[in-house]
């Protein structure tokens, strides 16, 4: 069932808000909604949030979004050439448009009918996470952003109608790959510290994520997917610094992942216990589909599970095209839906497409205890 509730414009005239939230909510009518969509994460799923922070962890020059579809061609901030998964998941689901960045001008008014995304590059579940790119939006301020919108729902509808909306909406979580990727990497000289043992290190991402998945299930959030980490340890940026061979992944930084993947299943499984049915936790798991594209690049239609299809395979891995009209871009491939990875760090729209799949309709190896379409389509 799609959201229709008329409105009650007497009541929301009578509350202090936004002036262009007035305009929007004075239709009488919400536009009949099949999809909203809450997203949190990194720049696996990020849509623009960052061209708006001062960072070095940016996508706003081309050739990011070359195959875009709806900019032309042109960098919207999304870190690969086209549709994260954020974005495919959505549009598979009858979204008719992409939530807009938070931090975008103009998107505060369309949060109820759009839903709104919250991902920032370099961002990970813990603070610090990403100190060296200096801005970026961690996991706990994103779900400040969403618990603010929250606020202009209620002030637009009213507590219960925020309530009955939120239930059918679709919160994904994707974050976790950037801690890891900061704990593996060497320490920067003069500003690294002593690493914690492993099993702390995990021990402290899973106690901060437990801490925002609860607080946003009081904030109303009932169906949630929490996409786990992938294997870094085959990205193009982890094997150059592991000065790993073609074909060859870390299996340290692999087998780090698993075992926070496994402890991030448990947590998911205890909070479906606990939460009891009206809410229900959904986890990703990338690290299997992931791995199954890499093992099997070939009969998935690719040719290249090694090298970025942009940008330097060596450092300083980056991704521009030149200014110069006659010269091409850095090293950019020629058919991108040939190649796995399209910079040092993420995957191709080609590769983004096969792994949203596998989330919406596969079967408990890649979603469990049930996929993302039957989450969505439970009582929606």
């Amino acid at each position: 069932m799609c959201f229709n509730e008329k409105m009650d414009t007497l009541g929301i005239i009578s509350k202090p808000f936004s002036l262009v939230l007035l305009i929007v909510f004075s239709l009488h009518v919400v536009p009949s909604l099949c999809f909203t969509s809450f997203v949190f994460g990194d720049s696996l799923v990020d849509a623009g949030n960052n061209d708006y922070l001062f960072t070095l962890s940016k996508a706003d020059s081309p050739p990011y979004g070359i195959d875009f579809k709806p900019s032309g061609g042109q960098p919207t901030g999304r870190f690969t050439n086209g549709r994260t998964i954020a974005d495919i998941i959505g549009q598979a689901l009858g979204a008719k448009s992409f939530p807009p960045p938070y931090l975008a001008p103009n998107t505060q008014a369309e949060v109820i009918l759009r839903g709104m995304n919250y991902a920032s590059g370099a961002s990970g579940i813990m603070d610090e996470t990403g100190f060296f790119f200096i801005g970026r939006i961690p996991l706990g301020e994103q779900v400040n952003y969403f618990e603010q919108n929250r606020n202009f729902m209620v002030n637009a509808m009213g507590e219960n109608r925020t309530k009955e909306f939120l239930k059918k909406a679709i919160f994904s979580l994707t974050s976790g790959s950037n801690d890891i990727l900061n704990y593996v990497q060497p320490s920067i000289p003069f500003l690294g510290h002593d690493k914690v043992f492993p099993t702390t290190f995990l021990d402290f991402m899973i106690s901060n994520l437990t801490i925002q998945l609860k607080r946003l299930h009081e904030l109303g959030a009932r169906k949630l997917v929490v996409v786990g980490v992938g294997p870094l340890g085959c990205i193009p940026f982890v094997r150059a610094f592991k000065l790993l061979p073609s074909g060859k992944c870390s299996g340290e930084v692999n087998a780090l992942i698993q075992r926070y993947n496994e402890k991030l299943k448990e947590l998911l499984n205890r909070l479906n216990q606990e939460m009891g049915p009206e809410a229900i936790f959904v986890f990703g798991n990338s690290y299997h589909v992931f791995m199954n594209i890499i093992a099997n690049y070939r009969q998935f239609g690719f040719e290249n599970a090694d090298e970025p299809c942009c940008g330097g395979y060596f450092p300083p891995f980056i991704c521009f095209k030149s200014r110069d009209a006659n010269t091409s871009a850095s090293a950019l491939c020629e058919d991108r839906s040939k190649y796995v990875f399209w910079d040092a760090y993420h995957p191709t729209e080609a590769a983004n497409l096969i792994i949203a799949k596998q989330l919406l309709y596969g079967d408990e190896s890649s979603s469990s205890p049930i996929n993302i379409h039957k989450l969505y389509s439970d009582n929606s």
